[in-house]
């Protein structure tokens, strides 16, 4: 193995985990929509890593053409830019939905009592919610489509450093080296993403939030609309 291609493995690896523990966009989103929808730990493993191969793929194949049909590197950051861009709006976008609609679903699940008489003059009272005991059909939908929303913008989210500074790079070396270059970069994020996420869910499954409950979709909606903004306005 040359020095050259040493040296891109491990700024492969370095920045792959940097890239991905310093952009909250990269588990943030998981984290909060695996509590708010309680998924299984199963659920949330698998969303997250095909989020995370969408996420790493749609640049390896910008970069491969690139490389193939010698684009400069300049144009083809514009198009990175340009799918930043997209991407941040729809996290703010489908935040600020989920947040409008999570705080709707909170105040139609506010508790109330229900008085009742019976026979001898007895009456006696009952707390009671309406969406805690009956799943709406617009609440299934709601929840079976997250999944593929959060794909879709993540496919569009661009691995920003991976282009210019490692597949241009390593395309100069060899077919073997940009493989390799590619793998460990695309590898160590995935991986970075899917432990953050599966350690921050485990970890707030023990934390008491009965009395959040009826708030944890309003929350993670408002989660989702502040991480884009901190992507879009921020530069995180």
């Amino acid at each position: 193995m040359s020095s050259e291609l040493s040296v891109l493995l491990i700024a492969a690896a370095s920045i792959g985990f940097v890239h991905t523990l310093l952009g909250p966009d990269h588990y943030i989103p998981f984290i909060v929509m695996s509590k708010s929808c309680e998924w299984s730990m199963r659920k949330t493993f698998w969303i997250t890593f095909l989020c995370g191969l969408g996420h790493v793929l749609s640049s390896v194949v910008l970069g491969i053409a690139g490389i193939l049909f010698g684009i400069a590197v300049t144009k083809l950051e514009i198009v990175e830019s340009f799918r930043g861009e997209l991407a941040a709006w729809a996290l703010i976008t489908f935040g600020l939905l989920y947040f409008i609609w999570g705080v709707r679903r909170a105040y139609n699940n506010k508790p109330h009592q229900h008085f009742h008489a019976h026979d001898g003059g007895v009456m006696h009272e009952h707390g009671h919610t309406h969406t805690d005991t009956h799943m709406h059909v617009h609440e299934k939908t709601t929840k079976s489509m997250t999944p593929w929303i959060l794909f879709t913008i993540f496919v569009f989210g661009p691995c920003e450093p991976l282009i210019p500074l490692l597949m241009y790079p390593a395309a100069k070396g060899s077919l073997m080296s940009l493989v390799l270059v590619t793998f460990v970069f695309g590898f160590v994020t995935i991986g970075m993403m899917m432990s953050v996420v599966i350690l921050s869910s485990f970890g707030i499954s023990f934390v008491p939030l009965a009395k959040m409950e009826r708030y944890t979709h309003a929350l993670a909606g408002l989660t989702l609309f502040l991480c884009g903004i901190s992507i879009k306005f921020l530069g995180l």
